[in-house]
C-alpha cells in the first residue's frame, strides 16, 4: 500500500506530517505532484469544528493527498480587536486532524508567509464582488482574503481547494480571483454545516454562551421564513420582516440582510430574471458578529 494513501478509508494509519516551513512542505508535495498525485487543500484559521472536518472529508474522498493549513491571517481583519479575540485552539485542532484523513498540516507564522514576498505590499483589487454586503461593513477584508488565499495556492499548488458556503461571498470572490489569473485549481463549494438548532457552525460560536447560541438560532429561522415566502411578496418587504423577527430577540441586532443574485451578488429588487438567488445576513449577538446565508432558488 502506498504510504501516501494510508488512512484513505478512515482513521489515519500513518502519522500526520506537520510543517511550519514552506520549503520543507513544498519538497514533499512537489515530489508527490510529479508522481501524479492529486492534492486536496483546506485552508483554515484554526479553531476547528465539524464544518471544517466536513471539508476535509470531502477533500479526502476526492483526492490522493489532503493538506490542511492553519493560519490566522492578519491582513483580513479590519478590526484589531477581532484579530486579538479570534479563538486559538492549536492542541485540539491537531487532535481533530490526526483522527481523520489528513496527510499534511501546514502551520506557518506570519513571517514565514509574508517575509520576502512582494505581494504583502500589494492590495488586491477584488472588484465589485468585494464592494457589496461584507465589503461595505468590513473594509479591506476581502483584499486580505484574496492576498492570503493566492499566497497559499502558490505554496501548496492544490488540484482542488475546499470552501464552505457559509462564507458564500468569500467563495465567489475566490472563484473570481482564480478565473481572472487562470490559477490551475478547482474551487469546490461545500454546504454549510449547522448546529442542531440551525445555527451555522463557525469558529466564532466558541465565544457564545449557551443562551447566546439559543438566541442566535433565530437567524436561521428568519432566513427560512424568507425562503418559505419567496415570490409571495416584494423582496424588500421580506427583508424588513426578517429584520424585525431577528431584532425582536434580546441580544440580537441585524447589521444587514440582503437578497442577492448568486452570480453577481447584486441586490434583487424583484423575483424575475434571476436564475439563482440567496438571502444573506450579518447579525450581532451581543458583541459577536455572525453571518449566514441560504439558497432561495
Amino acid at each position: 500500500m502506498d504510504s501516501t494513501l494510508a488512512g484513505k478509508t478512515g482513521i489515519n494509519e500513518r502519522k500526520m506530517q506537520i510543517f511550519d516551513k514552506i520549503h520543507d512542505m513544498q519538497d514533499v508535495l512537489h515530489a508527490l505532484e510529479k508522481k501524479g498525485k492529486t492534492i486536496g487543500f483546506v485552508p483554515t484559521m484554526g479553531a476547528l469544528h465539524a464544518g471544517h472536518l466536513s471539508l476535509v472529508q470531502k477533500a479526502a474522498d476526492e483526492n490522493d493527498i489532503v493538506v490542511v493549513s492553519i493560519f490566522v491571517n492578519p491582513t483580513q481583519f479590519n478590526n484589531p480587536d477581532d484579530l486579538k479575540n479570534y479563538p486559538h485552539t492549536p492542541e485540539a485542532d491537531e487532535i481533530m486532524l490526526k483522527n481523520i484523513h489528513v496527510d499534511f498540516l501546514f502551520k506557518p507564522n506570519v513571517n514565514e508567509i509574508y517575509h520576502g514576498n512582494e505581494s504583502i505590499n500589494e492590495i488586491p483589487n477584488v472588484g465589485r464582488l468585494g464592494e457589496l454586503m461584507e465589503g461595505v461593513h468590513r473594509r479591506g477584508h476581502f483584499s486580505g482574503v484574496v492576498q492570503i488565499v493566492k499566497r497559499l495556492f502558490e505554496i501548496v499548488r492544490p488540484t482542488r481547494a475546499y470552501f464552505g458556503e457559509k462564507d458564500f461571498q468569500q467563495l465567489a470572490i475566490i472563484r473570481n480571483m482564480v478565473n481572472k489569473i487562470a490559477m490551475p485549481v478547482n474551487i469546490v463549494p461545500c454546504q454549510t454545516i449547522r448546529e442542531e438548532n440551525g445555527l451555522a457552525m463557525s469558529s466564532r460560536n466558541m465565544r457564545l454562551t449557551d443562551d447566546e447560541k439559543k438566541a442566535a438560532s433565530e437567524i436561521f429561522r428568519a432566513l427560512i421564513y424568507v425562503k418559505e415566502n419567496t415570490g409571495k411578496t416584494n423582496p424588500q418587504i421580506l427583508i424588513q420582516e426578517a429584520i424585525q423577527k431577528i431584532n425582536s430577540n434580546a441580544g440580537l441586532k441585524v447589521e444587514y440582510i440582503e437578497i442577492a443574485d448568486e452570480e453577481n451578488l447584486e441586490p434583487v429588487s424583484d423575483w424575475k430574471n434571476h436564475k439563482s438567488v440567496r438571502v444573506f445576513a450579518a447579525v450581532f449577538c451581543n458583541s459577536i458578529r455572525l453571518i449566514d446565508n441560504i439558497k432561495l432558488y
